[in-house]
């Protein structure tokens, strides 16, 4: 059985395509397909937006790895490989961004599942040049195009989605990039942790930041506090930033994997954990934060989350904690709470 997912052996087929590259892989790549590709082609360059992929390619010295909300590296690169990504938004912004980056001339190849919505791909590219299927296997679709019209100039700040989200006499303005979880509204699980919680005082970790909402509010009602937030997505720490910055409020926003940047003595961890990867359900990265909360918390750390009412969190945070109480519970969400 392949190592790679499948949109990546679909890609493995046609090896030809690549012959005589230079690659600029991007979108939802999350396997060592890029360095097998190194070895038929003249160099792989992976810009992705996701810090846990970025840090597991950091060992493959033969080739290039780019973090961030954008591609700006001066790049060789004459082809993309583009892995479908889920948020059909994101597709749009990367496009944009590549074929400004790259120009005309620049051959791509779009990979992904079907039921992704890569059918999508078809429409989307047509403003820059033709695109065609060539291939599919394994419910996934493999097409090749090339762009004639490249867009002249690529300004992240336009990209952002703003919305307000109004919390008890406060009004906020929330910065959203594409592919960033926010409803365009206050999300109703993110509302129902705000309400449960106490004041907050010392270091408290906003983990998932996503576009910044529940830190800004964090900010907003304890104007005292040391607020850190942090998330796996480039394009969630720009959100976030961008979100503060326009509410003039204090927090640094980092990357980290789970737990892979943070510091070590947080009076609060405070988060309404993701449980999305890629097209997936995966609640692996919520169930190592919970796991592993009380080693980077300080002697009297707490931790406050929202989840899915369904979700077994409850026994996780007893073996890490040795206790666990149930704040508040509607028929969808649960607030659960624990001091070290």
């Amino acid at each position: 059985m392949s190592a790679y997912i499948a949109p990546s052996q679909i890609a493995q087929r046609q090896l030809d395509y690549f012959a005589g590259k230079h690659v600029l892989v991007a979108g939802e790549a999350e396997d060592l397909f890029p360095v097998e590709l190194v070895q038929h082609c003249h160099s792989v360059t992976v810009f992705t937006t996701n810090y846990g992929y970025y840090r597991q390619l950091q060992a493959h010295t033969q080739i290039d790895s780019v973090f961030g909300a954008e591609f700006d590296q001066t790049t060789q690169a004459d082809m993309v490989l583009l892995y479908w990504p889920k948020a059909k938004a994101e597709a749009q912004y990367l496009l944009a961004m590549l074929m400004a980056k790259l120009g005309e001339n620049t051959e791509i190849v779009v990979v992904g599942e079907n039921r992704s919505g890569i059918k999508s791909i078809e429409k989307m590219f047509k403003p820059y040049g033709p695109i065609t299927k060539y291939d599919s296997a394994r419910r996934c679709s493999f097409y090749w195009g090339v762009c004639h019209h490249a867009p002249d100039t690529f300004t992240l700040a336009e990209w952002f989605k703003t919305y307000t989200v109004n919390y008890r006499d406060s009004s906020l303005t929330i910065k959203s990039l594409p592919g960033v979880f926010s409803h365009g509204e206050f999300d109703i699980g993110s509302q129902l942790l705000l309400d449960t919680l106490p004041p907050l005082a010392g270091k408290v970790l906003d983990f998932g930041c996503g576009a910044g909402v529940i830190g800004s509010v964090l900010a907003l009602l304890n104007p005292d506090i040391e607020l850190e937030m942090c998330d796996i997505s480039a394009l969630a720490v720009e959100s976030s930033r961008a979100t503060l910055q326009a509410n003039q409020l204090k927090g640094q926003v980092f990357a980290s994997d789970i737990y892979s940047d943070t510091r070590q003595d947080y009076d609060y961890i405070i988060s309404n954990p993701p449980f999305h990867a890629g097209l997936d359900t995966s609640y692996n990265a919520t169930e190592t934060l919970l796991a592993q909360g009380p080693s980077y918390q300080s002697a009297k750390g707490e931790l406050f989350i929202v989840a899915n009412s369904f979700l077994k969190y409850p026994p996780i945070i007893e073996q890490a904690y040795s206790n666990c109480e149930t704040l508040n519970k509607t028929n969808k969400f649960a607030i659960y709470h624990a001091k070290k």
